[in-house]
C-alpha cells in the first residue's frame, strides 16, 4: 500500500478507533450521567424555591379566606426555603466538579471568594449553571443515546418490519455511520458542557486576575526578600572573611613599614606601596560591603544607619528621623539605600550646598523625604542620575515615589513604603 493510500485511509481508521477509545466512553458516561445530576441540581436550586413561591402566591390570590393556615405555612416556606439553597449550591457545585474530574480529567478551578449570600456574583453564576445543567444534560444525553442506539434499534426495526429494499439499503448505510459518529458527538457534548462549567463554576475573569495579581505580588515579595537575604549573606561573608584578611595584611605591612627602616631603598618602597595598596583595597572593600548591606542597620536600626550616611556625605546634611518602632528588614534596607543613593546623586549632579532628610512613620507607612537646594530640573529619565532606580526600589515593595524638581530648585524626593514590622 502506497503512502498516498495510507494517508487517505487515516481519517477512517481514526473514526473507527474512537468507537473503543477510553476518551469516547468517558465522554459518553459524562453526558449520560449529566442528565440525572442535572435533574437533581435543577430541582434543588430552582424547582423547589420556585414551586414553593408559586404555591404561596396562588394561595394569597385564590385560596379561600378561611384557609389561613395553609397560606401562612406557604408564605413562611417562601422565606425559609431559599436559605438552605445557599448551603446546597456549593455542595452541588463540588459534585459537578467531581464529575468533570473523574470522567473527563478536567479540573474546574474553584472560586476563592467567599459567598456573601445572594449578593455574591459567584453564587448567581453557580445557580445559573445548575439551571442550565438540566437542559445540557437532557439534550446531551438524548443526543448521545440516540447515536449509540441507532444501529441496534434500526436492526430491531428492520427485523420486525417488512421495509422496502430501498429503505433497508439506506439504513444499512446510514446507521453504521451514525454509530461511528457517536463517540464524536459525546466528545462534542462534553466540550460544550466543559466550556459552560468553566465560565460559570470557575472563577470569573476579575477573580482570576485578582488571584494572578496576588500570586505575582507574593512572588515579587519573595524575590525582594531573597535578594535582601543574599545581600546580607554576601556582606557577612566578606566582613568575616576577605575584609578581616585585608585588615591583617594592612596591619602587618604597616608594622613592616614602621620597623624595617634599615632595608634597601627598593625594598622599602615596595613595602610602602604594598601598604598603601592594601589600605586602599580595605577602604574600597568597606565601602562595597556597606553598599551591600550595612551591619549597623541590623544592629542599631535605621536612625543610626542614616546618621552614618549623613556623616560621610560630601555636603552638610540635616537628618530628622522619627521612627518609634522598627519596620521590616526589607523596608528598612530599601529606605537606607534610597537615602544613600539620593545623597550621592545630589552631590554629583544637583550642585547643592546642603540637603535635608526627614524620615517618619505614620499610619503604618514609612515616609522618607530628601530635599536639596540645588539647581533642580531633575526627571526620572535624566541620564546618569539613577532616579528611576530609586522609583523601582520603592515599587518593589508596593511603595510610592514622587519627584518634585522645578528648574532652579529646590528638589524634593518623597518615598512612602509600607512599614510592616
Amino acid at each position: 500500500m502506497t503512502s498516498a493510500e495510507t494517508a487517505s485511509l487515516r481519517p477512517l481508521t481514526t473514526a473507527l478507533a474512537a468507537l473503543w477509545s477510553a476518551r469516547g466512553w468517558r465522554a459518553t458516561a459524562h453526558a449520560l450521567l449529566g442528565l440525572p445530576i442535572g435533574v437533581v441540581t435543577f430541582a434543588l436550586t430552582c424547582g423547589l424555591p420556585v414551586g414553593v413561591g408559586y404555591s404561596a402566591g396562588w394561595s394569597l390570590l385564590y385560596a379561600p379566606s378561611d384557609d389561613w393556615v395553609q397560606t401562612t405555612v406557604l408564605v413562611v416556606l417562601t422565606v425559609v426555603v431559599p436559605l438552605p439553597v445557599l448551603l446546597i449550591v456549593p455542595r452541588l457545585t463540588a459534585l459537578q466538579r467531581r464529575r468533570f474530574r473523574a470522567l473527563l480529567g478536567v479540573e474546574i478551578p474553584r472560586s476563592r471568594r467567599l459567598f456573601r449570600g445572594l449578593r455574591a456574583a459567584g453564587m448567581w453564576r453557580q445557580i445559573a449553571y445548575h439551571v442550565l445543567a438540566l437542559f445540557i444534560g437532557a439534550i446531551g444525553a438524548a443526543s448521545v443515546a440516540a447515536f449509540w442506539l441507532a444501529l441496534p434499534l434500526g436492526f430491531v426495526g428492520w427485523s420486525t418490519n417488512d421495509w422496502p429494499t430501498s429503505v433497508a439499503v439506506a439504513l444499512a448505510v446510514v446507521l453504521p455511520a451514525v454509530l461511528v459518529a457517536a463517540p464524536w458527538v459525546a466528545r462534542g457534548v462534553a466540550r460544550v458542557d466543559t466550556a459552560v462549567a468553566r465560565a460559570l463554576l470557575g472563577p470569573s475573569r476579575n477573580e482570576a486576575l485578582s488571584v494572578r495579581v496576588e500570586s505575582l505580588s507574593r512572588s515579587r515579595a519573595d524575590i525582594v526578600a531573597a535578594t535582601d537575604a543574599e545581600r546580607r549573606r554576601i556582606e557577612r561573608d566578606l566582613h568575616d572573611g576577605a575584609q578581616q584578611r585585608l585588615v591583617s595584611l594592612a596591619l602587618n605591612l604597616g608594622m613592616a613599614r614602621a620597623n624595617l627602616t634599615d632595608v634597601p631603598e627598593p625594598a622599602r618602597q615596595a613595602i610602602e606601596a604594598a601598604h598603601d595598596e592594601a589600605t586602599q583595597a580595605l577602604t574600597e572593600l568597606r565601602e562595597f560591603v556597606r553598599g551591600l548591606h550595612p551591619a549597623v542597620l541590623d544592629d542599631r536600626g535605621l536612625d543610626a544607619a542614616l546618621s552614618g550616611i549623613a556623616a560621610r556625605a560630601p555636603l552638610p546634611v540635616r537628618l530628622n528621623v522619627t521612627v518609634t518602632s522598627r519596620c521590616s528588614p526589607v523596608v528598612e534596607a530599601i529606605a537606607y539605600f534610597v537615602v544613600s543613593e539620593a545623597l550621592t546623586n545630589i552631590a554629583r549632579h544637583a550642585g547643592a550646598h546642603r540637603a535635608e532628610v526627614t524620615v517618619e512613620r505614620t499610619a503604618g507607612r514609612l515616609r522618607v523625604v530628601i530635599t536639596d537646594d540645588g539647581r533642580g530640573g531633575a526627571t526620572l529619565d535624566s541620564h546618569g542620575t539613577g532616579l528611576r532606580g530609586l522609583a523601582q526600589r520603592a515599587a518593589s515593595v508596593d511603595g510610592t515615589f514622587a519627584l518634585h524638581s522645578p528648574p532652579g530648585g529646590p528638589t524634593a524626593i518623597t518615598v512612602e513604603l509600607p512599614c510592616e514590622s
